[in-house]
């Protein structure tokens, strides 16, 4: 995978629009696209892809931290956006693209610092104008359930 430094090097709206969800999900996997210049600076990057499943694999470090120096609860919102998000993406067709219109966040135990996890969001639903996910942080090594989450998301159809 590598990372756009400019949005000339990200993919163009025809380029998303002639590609489902799903085959452009698998592409940026594949390192076809540039990951999302947001992984970089909050330290995840794309780790799996199935229909109506996606993974990110991340690590908080200092630069993640709120003021009293714990894995920041926008780094845990900022993962889970991504994963369900990504996740009702794989659902959408040719010619459709989608937005977040919200999501909730419950944070179960803070995640330590230098602690690898995975960001996994599950399509529920996938309809003509919303999509339905849920999604969970858990560490990449014990499994502990770090964070649950589910998201909303408008499709929308692009107009010619």
């Amino acid at each position: 995978m590598f990372t756009a430094k400019s949005p000339d090097e990200l993919p163009d709206t025809a380029t998303m629009l002639a590609m489902s969800g799903l085959e452009f999900m698998q592409a940026v996997l594949r390192g076809e696209f540039a990951r999302p210049p947001i992984s970089v600076a909050l330290n995840y990057t794309l780790d799996s892809v199935k229909d109506g499943e996606v993974a990110f694999r991340g690590t908080p470090d200092f630069s993640h931290t709120n003021p009293m120096g714990g894995t920041h609860g926008g780094w845990y919102g900022t993962l889970l956006d991504s994963c369900m998000a990504c996740a009702v993406m794989t659902k959408i067709p040719r010619g459709s693209y989608y937005t977040t219109l919200e999501y909730k966040v419950n944070l179960v135990r803070a995640i330590p610092l230098g602690t690898e996890i995975v960001a996994t969001g599950y399509s529920d639903h996938a309809g003509r104008s919303t999509g339905v996910a849920h999604g969970e942080i858990r560490g990449a090594l014990d499994k502990k359930l770090y964070a649950t989450g589910s998201t909303t998301c408008l499709i929308m159809t692009a107009r010619s």
